[in-house]
């Protein structure tokens, strides 16, 4: 099974379901279930018991979205693309934008 193209601090877009069109960086990446959690995307109401560090109360909690409903955002073209990847003549795998062919 393949990895993940999308990686932690990746800013996306979300491109299917509730949240089309917002964008935010993935804070999380859940390569075993092919799944990301992005800031302020999915985000659900969560009804928390008090414990002895937190207090009781409702809270947002963002809630993990698959890969295939976000697309990254190229640096340089400002576009939401897919991710290729291109071999650098010392073996070292580079991530780039499909788009415009500059390095994410």
């Amino acid at each position: 099974m393949a990895g993940l193209k999308i990686r932690k601090g990746d800013r996306v877009r979300v491109i299917a379901g509730k949240d089309k069109g917002k964008e935010g960086i993935v804070s999380r990446a859940l390569p075993e279930a092919n799944k990301v959690i992005v800031d302020g995307v999915n985000v659900a109401k969560r009804h928390q018991r008090p414990t002895r560090t937190l207090q009781a109360g409702i809270i947002d909690k963002d809630m993990p979205i698959h890969v295939s409903n976000v697309a990254v955002i190229c640096g340089s073209c400002g576009e939401a693309s897919r991710v290729g990847q291109r071999f650098e003549p010392d073996g070292t795998k580079v991530r780039t934008c499909r788009k415009c062919g500059s390095d994410i």
